[in-house]
């Protein structure tokens, strides 16, 4: 018997000025239900009219940083999807105003697992699986060295480690 996903009856809002990137994401997500905004306005009217599980936001096109704030202000965990703005500093600035995961739009196919694994989490970050997972994609577009060029992701992973390490030893 297949076990149940969590994104069972979640509720998902999906914003991309991308149509196929929209209906690529709504039958990845066929279990949840989906609202689709394809521009700045639309998202911004959803996020203030419905309570959402989860928000899924491009950066490029959509104003996807300033809906980010909106998001994380409501509560809502947000991952940012992005194609255009990979980098690491779309990465940072995803980091610090709240994205709890950053997913390039290469890896469309494993979207599903990356936001069962927020939900599993309880909308909490899940920077310590996006690094682990993604971290061979990442050092191959910004450079095998992306991490070392800025203290701010050496003092990241340190963070996440200590956090893990605190949780691990809290545990009976």
């Amino acid at each position: 018997m297949a076990k149940e996903s969590p994104l069972k009856g979640k509720v998902v809002l999906v914003v991309d000025d991308e149509p196929d990137v929209l209906e690529l994401i709504a039958e990845q997500l066929n279990d949840a239900q989906v609202h689709r905004a394809g521009n700045y306005e639309t998202a911004l009217e959803y996020l203030m009219s419905y309570t959402y599980d989860v928000v899924i936001l491009d950066i490029m096109g959509v104003n996807g940083f300033e809906l980010l704030k909106r998001s994380v202000a409501r509560g809502f965990p947000a991952v940012m999807l992005t194609a255009h703005a990979l980098s690491p500093e779309s990465l940072k600035r995803s980091i610090k105003l709240g994205a709890v995961s950053f997913l390039p739009k290469e890896s469309l196919p494993d979207l599903a697992s990356f936001l069962e694994d927020v939900l599993l989490g309880g909308g909490q970050p899940i920077w310590k699986r996006v690094f682990d997972r993604l971290g061979g994609f990442f050092d191959s577009r910004f450079g095998s060295d992306w991490k070392k060029k800025d203290k701010f992701f050496q003092r990241f992973e340190e963070e996440v480690r200590e956090i893990l390490e605190n949780k691990a030893g809290s545990k009976p």
